[in-house]
C-alpha cells in the first residue's frame, strides 16, 4: 500500500516523496516501477522506523538541508503470526509495538515543527481494522492498532484548522503483511484471498479519502463488518467471529485455539 500512496501522490498530484524503508531491493523496484519520467520526484532514506533517534536524526538532516515537509504518512506495520497470549514472547509483543505503534509517534514528534510551517499540513496515519475490534489471536497486532487509533483521534482535535489528521483503518488487503504466518493451507489461502481487498482498489479508496481529508475512512467488507460488530456487540461480536475462525479449522488459526 505505501509504494501505491506514493506512486498516486507523485503521478497524480505532482509531489515530491521521499520514502523511508530498510529494504533497499524493494526500494529499488519500485523507482524501477515508478519510470524514468516519475523517478526525480522520489528520493528515500534506509532506517528502522521503530527507533525513535533515527528520527530525530532524520528531522535533523532535513532542517540542515532546508527541506520543507507537508504531508507525513505513516504506512508501517506487522502483523505477527496469529497466537494466544501466553505463546507469545514479550520481544514478540515489543516488536509489534514498536513498529505499529512507537514508528507513528516518533515520526510525528519529529516532524511536526515541519508540518505546522506548512499551510497545507497533514498528518494520515494507516491503520487496521483491528483498531476497530480485537480478535482472537491478536492480542498484540490490536493493542498497538488500537493505540494507533487513540493517538491519532487525540491528535486530530489538538490540531483541529491547524493540521489535516487522518486515520485510515482498513482491513485485510492483499500484500505481504500476511508473510510472518506459517505456510497456508490451500483452504486457508482461499478463505483470506475471500476476504482481502485488491491492493490497487485498496489504494484507489485511500487516495479519495486523503484528497477530500475525510477524517476516518474504514476499507474492505471485513473492516465494515469489524466496525458494526465492534460498537453494536463489542463482546458477543468476537464471541462471534471466533467461532467463524474455529469453524474454518485451517492451520494459521491452530495456535489460538487448540
Amino acid at each position: 500500500m505505501g509504494a501505491g500512496i506514493a506512486a498516486a501522490l507523485i503521478k497524480k498530484h505532482g509531489c515530491n516523496v521521499i520514502g523511508i524503508a530498510r529494504s533497499e531491493p524493494k526500494i529499488k523496484k519500485f523507482i524501477e516501477d515508478l519510470g524514468p519520467s516519475y523517478a526525480e520526484q522520489f528520493t528515500y532514506k534506509l532506517f528502522d522506523v521503530s527507533k525513535r533517534e533515527n528520527w530525530q536524526n532524520f528531522a535533523d538532516e532535513l532542517a540542515e538541508n532546508g527541506t520543507k515537509i507537508d504531508v507525513l504518512i505513516n504506512n508501517a506495520g506487522i502483523l505477527p503470526k496469529f497466537k494466544r497470549v501466553d505463546r507469545y514472547d514479550i520481544e514478540e509483543i515489543e516488536n509489534v509495538m514498536n513498529i505499529n505503534f512507537y514508528s507513528a509517534v516518533y515520526s510525528v514528534k519529529a516532524l511536526m515543527p515541519f508540518l505546522l510551517e506548512s499551510a497545507s499540513g497533514a498528518v494520515i496515519n494507516i491503520d487496521s481494522s483491528a483498531a476497530l475490534m480485537s480478535l482472537a489471536g491478536t492480542s498484540s497486532y490490536s493493542a498497538s492498532k488500537a493505540a494507533l487509533k487513540a493517538f491519532t483521534e487525540a491528535m486530530r482535535e489538538e490540531y483541529r484548522g491547524k493540521l489535516y489528521v487522518g486515520l485510515v483503518c482498513p482491513g485485510f488487503t492483499k500484500t505481504d503483511i500476511m508473510r510472518n504466518q506459517s505456510a497456508e493451507s490451500e483452504k486457508g489461502q482461499k478463505l483470506i484471498d475471500m476476504i482481502s481487498t485488491d491492493c490497487d482498489l485498496m489504494v484507489k479508496m485511500i487516495m479519495f479519502g486523503i484528497e477530500h481529508k475525510q477524517a476516518l475512512q474504514v476499507h474492505g467488507m471485513d473492516a465494515h463488518a469489524m466496525n458494526i460488530f465492534g460498537k453494536l456487540l463489542p463482546v458477543n461480536g468476537s464471541r462471534l467471529f471466533s467461532a467463524v475462525m474455529k469453524a474454518a479449522d485451517i492451520d494459521i488459526f491452530s495456535e489460538i485455539f487448540k
